[in-house]
């Protein structure tokens, strides 16, 4: 069976988020823009999982869609907590580069699909 790599690593990257939340509520006092990252974050995957049982194409590439968006939205949280002090530089790298990884899955998945879906 294929390893389905947006699935692990858009959970991989949910879990780092609920930890980064966990840091920045217990060390840093911050819960209003981790509580945003947190919502974000997480969605990802969960909405890459309803996209395994999308009823149509269309559904499919709805489902990735809205994935997208939370993950451009994450970026935009990490990148406020970065700049407000909240969030190490190298924390901050780090995400990103799993952000940029997850950004750059969905955007090729979406693309074939509807390629795929046109034919």
């Amino acid at each position: 069976m294929k390893e389905n790599v947006i699935k692990i690593k858009s959970f991989a990257f949910a879990l780092r988020i609920v930890k980064l939340f966990q840091f920045l509520t217990t060390e840093k006092k911050e819960y209003v823009l981790s509580k945003q990252l947190l919502r974000s974050g997480t969605a990802i995957g969960a909405l890459v999982r309803e996209a395994e049982q999308a009823e149509s194409n269309a559904d499919f590439i709805h489902k990735l869609s809205i994935a997208l968006k939370e993950a451009n939205e994450s970026e935009y949280w990490i990148d406020l907590l970065f700049q407000s002090g909240y969030l190490e530089e190298l924390a901050s790298t780090s995400l990103k580069t799993d952000l940029t990884e997850l950004l750059k899955l969905l955007i090729s998945i979406i693309k074939t699909s509807k390629a795929n879906g046109k034919r």
